[in-house]
Formats: structure tokens, C-alpha cells, sequence
């Protein structure tokens, strides 16, 4: 009989639930960006678009998760390395010059791809080891705001 070796989620820490929650909002930017080409919409308006999402958004929570929470692991932890490479492979999609679709499903695969990864993954492992004093640090240094879109352009609807 085979062993199942599959761990049972973790149910997520209050202290945490507001990160994840902006995970959501950026997995609906991926949802947009797809969305956009789908309906031909042209790719400077949907990087506009994008481009807003990451000033206001996620340039913020890459913040707070850099400083607050991947400390809980430490800088050497293979799981921190790679969401802090991801990170910057991100914010490189988001700044560079050149093609701007294929920048734009770039930044759509890597992030959800992230996304996925910290919070099935990196977010249960933080979780795991942090004392109650460091999710009371997240949760004093991340105040969530009521997360309000840009509609100049709704491409999507």
C-alpha cells in the first residue's frame, strides 16, 4: 500500500491573510493581461494598465515580504533565494525595454507561477516557523488599504 506523503494544507494565519489577498489581486492582473490579448486589445494600453498595478501594488508588497517576512527564514533559506530571484526577474519584466507583448506574458506566466509557489509553498514554510512575535511584525508593518483599481481603461471588461 502506498504511503501518502502529501502534507494537508496549512490553514493560513490571520496575520497573514491580507498578503495573500494582494496575491489575489495579482493573480486578476494576470487574468487582465490575458484577457486583453483575447480580446486584441492593443499591448500599450494593457502595459499601461500593468504598469500602474506594479507602482501601486506590487512594488509595496515585494517590500514587505522582503523585509518582514522572508526574514523569518533568513536570506540563505533556498525558499527565500528564489522568491527574491523571482522577484527581481519581475520587477526586470516590468522595467525593461523591448517587446512589449512578450513582456507583458512574461510578466503574466512568472507571476502567477510566483504567486502560486508562495503561497502554496513559501507562505506554509514561513508560517510554520515563525514565532508570534514575527507575525505580530507583519501585521503591525502591513496595513492592509482597501485595494481600489484603475479604471481610466477597464480593457478587460
Amino acid at each position: 500500500m502506498e504511503k501518502n506523503t502529501k502534507e494537508k494544507p496549512l490553514k493560513r494565519s490571520e496575520k497573514l491573510k491580507p498578503l495573500s489577498r494582494e496575491h489575489h489581486h495579482a493573480l486578476l492582473l494576470c487574468w487582465k493581461i490575458k484577457t486583453g490579448f483575447a480580446k486584441n486589445i492593443a499591448p500599450e494600453r494593457i502595459k499601461a494598465y500593468a504598469d500602474w498595478f506594479f507602482e501601486n501594488h506590487l512594488k509595496p508588497h515585494f517590500a514587505i515580504e522582503e523585509r518582514y517576512l522572508f526574514s523569518v527564514l533568513g536570506d540563505e533559506n533556498d525558499l527565500v533565494k528564489r522568491a527574491k530571484r523571482e522577484h527581481q526577474q519581475i520587477i526586470e519584466l516590468f522595467t525593461s525595454e523591448g517587446d512589449i507583448a512578450a513582456r507583458l506574458h512574461d510578466i503574466k506566466e512568472l507571476l502567477e507561477q510566483h504567486i502560486r509557489f508562495e503561497e502554496r509553498v513559501l507562505f506554509n514554510e514561513i508560517q510554520k516557523q515563525a514565532t508570534e512575535q514575527q507575525l505580530d511584525d507583519i501585521e503591525k508593518y502591513h496595513h492592509e488599504e482597501k485595494f481600489i483599481d484603475n479604471l481610466d481603461d477597464p480593457f478587460w471588461e
